[in-house]
């Protein structure tokens, strides 16, 4: 999962994509409002966090030309002014979630993980699969009750399919999906990861499917379920 940070305090900034990829996540960072659009607009993300005062262009500004694309990203904003005009400005262009400066860290991970169960689509904070579960929160994959031994790469990787199943999913969808601004990973790292993951989930009965061509995709239960493209 993927979230693009715009905050112009490094510290902060540095402090957030730290405790964020600890969690497991690929961090990208940008410290002004054109950059955040600019962002916005060539990559795909899974959450953005927002501080309302950016330079060159305005969190607000930033949401709203966001929004006005149609793209439905969650937004999770921050901000030093802690003014209810401001939250209902802000949720009223299409913020998903408001925090005001200073926050506690553990509140901030908690709603970045319920909003990006939200986008994936999941209601619970645990994915189940066959015989395979995944913790969102601890991000702890299981088969039956056993804990299972998976890399970095491969809980995120797993998190991906469980969260999209039956979906095809490209491996340049998996490279942007996986891969932080700078980071060298090739569609060929991919089949590596998947061809590691594949093996560990096996014992469960899920399978990644391979469709040549379009991608990979996690095999419905109901596998006589169409799947969407």
């Amino acid at each position: 999962m993927r979230i693009l940070i715009a905050e112009d305090d490094s510290i902060l900034a540095d402090g957030l994509s730290r405790s964020l990829r600890y969690e497991g996540y690929a961090v990208d960072m940008v410290h002004d409002g054109s950059s955040a659009d600019s962002a916005l607009q060539l990559q795909s993300f899974d959450l953005l966090i927002l501080d309302l005062g950016l330079p060159q262009m305005s969190g607000f500004t930033v949401l709203q030309k966001l929004r006005q694309r149609r793209s439905v990203l969650p937004v999770l904003i921050l901000t030093a002014a802690d003014s209810v005009d401001k939250r209902v400005q802000g949720l009223d262009l299409g913020a998903d979630d408001f925090m005001s400066k200073p926050f506690a860290l553990t509140e901030l991970e908690a709603r970045v993980r319920a909003l990006v169960r939200r986008n994936t689509g999941a209601r619970a904070s645990v994915l189940r699969h066959m015989h395979l579960s995944f913790d969102l929160n601890g991000r702890i994959a299981m088969i039956d009750d056993q804990p299972l031994e998976l890399s970095a790469r491969e809980t995120s990787l797993l998190e991906i399919f469980l969260s999209r199943s039956g979906r095809m999913i490209s491996k340049h969808q998996l490279v942007d999906l996986l891969c932080e601004w700078g980071e060298e990973v090739t569609t060929n790292a991919i089949e590596v990861y998947i061809h590691r993951l594949r093996k560990k989930i096996e014992p469960s009965g899920a399978r990644i499917l391979t469709v040549r061509g379009l991608g990979y995709c996690l095999e419905p239960e109901n596998r006589s379920e169409t799947l969407p493209a």
